[in-house]
């Protein structure tokens, strides 16, 4: 019964929509009325600065990271992994929003942070190695997530491999459009890494 309780729970925590809470809130923004119009950190970004961006960014990983660290330490018997895949299927399906919700990646970086930190510092130092070079952040999201999947066969622990695969499907889905325009040389960048010394 726990169990069940705790996957609940760590569903409706991944469905609350913290882009848009701390959009009206403390900015009295409706996220989804800038950029893509998505409620996740990116267009948190653009919409709030960057404040509210790193702001969003936290509250969505430690959504990700709470049920992970409290099936550990409740030891219930299933992967940790399985509750925090709960949170990130609430963050992409929420139940708040008519379950359209974000693209994953904060709540999942937050979810292996909490099973595995080093595996997830390596991996989200792939990203800030992609984005220096390519200014997108939907590509070095994209590559992060490969890169992460690839990495997971090294430490022989078939849940995380299993997790990484899974969340690797849900970030290419999700960011189908953005591929569209990355193949077509459309997708938008950030003043950040190459970009930024050519803008000079």
């Amino acid at each position: 019964m726990l169990t069940i309780l705790l996957l609940v729970i760590a569903y409706l925590l991944g469905s609350i929509p913290f882009g848009l809470v701390i959009g009206k809130l403390i900015y009295k923004k409706d996220i989804r009325q800038f950029g893509s119009g998505n409620i996740g950190t990116t267009n948190a970004f653009r919409a709030f600065g960057t404040t509210g961006g790193v702001l969003v960014f936290i509250c969505d990983m430690v959504k990700g990271a709470i049920p992970v660290l409290l099936a550990i330490r409740l030891n219930l018997g299933l992967h940790p992994l399985l509750f925090g895949g709960m949170a990130i299927v609430g963050h992409s399906f929420p139940l708040f929003l008519k379950f359209n919700g974000g693209k994953a990646v904060a709540t999942s970086f937050g979810v292996v942070l909490a099973y595995h930190p080093v595996f997830a510092l390596i991996s989200i130092a792939s990203f800030f190695v992609s984005l220096f070079i390519t200014s997108m952040v939907s590509f070095s999201s994209i590559f992060a997530v490969i890169f992460a999947t690839i990495l997971s066969l090294f430490y022989q622990d078939l849940g995380l491999t299993i997790a990484a695969v899974l969340v690797l499907i849900l970030v290419v889905v999700r960011h189908k459009d953005n591929i569209k325009r990355i193949r077509q040389g459309t997708e938008s960048k950030v003043p950040f890494g190459l970009n930024k010394a050519k803008k000079k």
